[in-house]
């Protein structure tokens, strides 16, 4: 955009006749030039902006676009492996195949690493609502009241934000002593 778009358009010159006031009608006319001039300069700007929204707008989906494809290729070989496994379960053992499984899921742990995505191992630690989703209680004399006792699904951090809070079952504290009921006669 030019400069002198930016500051606007000057006031027009209008003539003053001997007594120092314009004609009223020239006065009219130049404020009515003067105020098109500053519409059009107005839908120039709002043009520009809105040019400048959309341009963003595609880069940022273009961008997004790439990560999306970025993710899908590096998933692309943990499911080259998983086909390899099935054509070969027929023939391998229960340990080979057991090899393969541990094999794609590193695989797929080391796909996910370049968006900075990293499994929580809450086992033992505090119980954190905005980490953990607790799925039930359980008492335990093994770990502190309030800790994570076992882990139902592992959650996971993208670039240290929550991407998906841990199943766990927490402890209540440990478990109640049972005392002998009283005789009865």
């Amino acid at each position: 955009m030019k400069k002198e778009e930016n500051e606007g358009a000057p006031a027009p010159e209008i003539e003053e006749d001997a007594a120092g006031l314009a004609d009223p009608a020239e006065r009219i006319e130049g404020l009515e030039a003067a105020l098109v001039e500053q519409r059009e300069a107005h839908l120039r700007a709002a043009a520009e902006t809105e040019n400048v929204r959309r341009r963003a707008q595609k880069q940022v989906s273009e961008a997004y676009g790439r990560g999306q494809r970025q993710i899908a290729r590096e998933l692309l070989a943990a499911i080259d492996s998983l086909e390899l496994g099935l054509s070969a379960s027929e023939t391998a053992s229960a340990e080979d195949l057991l090899e393969g499984q541990r094999a794609v899921l590193r695989q797929l742990l080391k796909a996910l690493e370049p968006f900075g995505v990293e499994a929580m191992e809450p086992q033992g630690q505090p119980f954190d609502p905005e980490l953990h989703e607790a799925v039930g209680m359980q008492p335990s004399a093994s770990v502190e009241p309030q800790s994570v006792l076992s882990v139902m699904q592992k959650g996971y951090l993208m670039q240290g934000r929550l991407l998906r809070a841990a199943r766990v079952v927490v402890c209540s504290g440990p478990p109640a002593t049972e005392e002998p009921l009283p005789e009865t006669e």
